[in-house]
């Protein structure tokens, strides 16, 4: 049992069987990617990485699969997907993500081919851990997902905390221990206890409030499109061989090929990341003021290349002078877990009156963002709102009594 500090959980327990994989090569490039991509443009501690994460989930995993009593087998096929669960994340994290399912049509959960490999390999076996589970496990495709892949599973429950522990937004606060003394395993699934609906409902309200402060804040958001921008023009013309180079590498080697790149466009846009001369919001507009079904499907790169394109077009500015940015409509919270009472299983949103509040919340932080360089913003606000039909705000008077 090697035991190792950490500042959010205090002190973590991996166990022996554990260590080879922790060290593997794998393991260690976590260590180099930022957790969470370009918040330090916001938020300067926010500099914690996706390895800490990964021994966090693993103490946590731990944690709940002696709660769910399960045997040694499967408690060490837990914790080591705890451990590995984001082995398949590239540079700045989810910022690379939309091109490699885009261009390679993989996302981060989908580690097989990682574990597959050599060195990965080996020590699964060695420690009598098979591959194949770890990644279904991983994908959600396991009858014990729910504690690395779950509504209320421990991936959620660390990055919540330590993401609010780094950045100092005081909204991810979550009671993690008495959440995970609240489960049980009920055929062959996780339910939580009704006593720990309130837990589960913290973790809910966590999720919501830390959205817009730190995982959707305008900020990050802009280094984002203009890092997607810089990667595509960096691998022009060999998108697929480029992209899947790239997502292999971690934070300082991806954003060295980009200062140095042979795109100009590329380079412009790293200098800028780098000495924070940021785009700014042209235009920024919630779901009242657009046409959904018109902007629905069009959150993928190249629906928002084509996009920016057009209003670069009509504002005559050069294409990567504009970027559009139109996150998925965010998905309901709480449809899968289940709570147990002396009588019956039901569902949480069944006894929780917040779950349709926080899901309309969530619906309501919905944004539609256009960047651009400062001098263009006007020009660019025209064009965007002629061209996605951008509804005006409407105020209504209210009578003060």
């Amino acid at each position: 049992m090697k035991i190792i500090k950490d500042p959010v959980h205090g002190y973590v327990e991996i166990p022996e069987i554990l260590l080879p994989i922790l060290d593997s090569p794998v393991l260690q490039r976590l260590r180099y990617i930022r957790q969470l991509g370009f918040s330090f443009l916001v938020y300067p501690g926010a500099h914690h990485t996706r390895f800490e994460h990964s021994l966090g989930t693993t103490f946590l995993a731990g944690l709940m699969a002696r709660q769910l009593e399960l045997g040694e087998d499967d408690t060490g096929l837990v914790m080591a997907a705890g451990m590995l669960h984001d082995i398949g994340h590239g540079p700045f994290s989810h910022a690379i993500e939309p091109l490699a399912e885009e261009c390679l049509g993989k996302s981060h959960h989908q580690v097989l081919d990682l574990l597959l490999e050599e060195d990965t390999g080996i020590l699964l076996d060695e420690a009598g851990i098979d591959a194949g589970e770890v990644a279904s496990l991983i994908e959600g495709k396991h009858s014990l997902s729910g504690i690395i892949h779950g509504e209320l599973d421990v991936d959620r429950m660390d990055y919540l905390l330590r993401d609010a522990h780094y950045t100092g937004a005081p909204y991810g606060m979550v009671d993690a221990h008495r959440l995970l003394r609240s489960t049980s395993l009920m055929d062959g699934q996780v339910v939580l206890h009704e006593s720990g609906i309130n837990a589960a409902e913290s973790l809910l309200i966590a999720r919501t409030l830390m959205r817009p402060a730190v995982y959707f804040h305008h900020v990050s958001r802009i280094a984002e499109m203009m890092f997607q921008q810089a990667v595509m023009a960096h691998v022009s013309g060999k998108s697929h061989e480029g992209i899947d180079a790239m997502v292999k590498q971690d934070d300082a080697a991806c954003f060295q090929d980009l200062r140095t790149s042979g795109s100009p466009v590329a380079r412009e846009l790293a200098a800028r990341i780098y000495q924070r001369k940021l785009y700014k919001r042209a235009l920024y507009v919630g779901r009242d003021q657009v046409n959904v079904a018109r902007v629905a499907n069009c959150h993928t790169h190249g629906k928002r290349r084509e996009i920016a394109s057009r209003i670069a077009g009509m504002a005559g500015i050069p294409p990567h002078n504009v970027l559009v940015d139109i996150p998925p409509f965010p998905g309901e919270m709480s449809l899968h877990i289940r709570v147990r009472n002396r009588h019956r299983v039901i569902e949480l949103s069944a006894v929780s009156p917040l779950i349709h509040t926080l899901n309309e919340t969530r619906r309501e932080q919905w944004r539609l963002g256009v960047y651009t360089i400062p001098e263009h913003r006007e020009a660019v606000a025209a064009g965007a709102e002629e061209l996605l039909h951008i509804r005006p705000v409407t105020t209504q008077e209210q009578l003060i009594i």
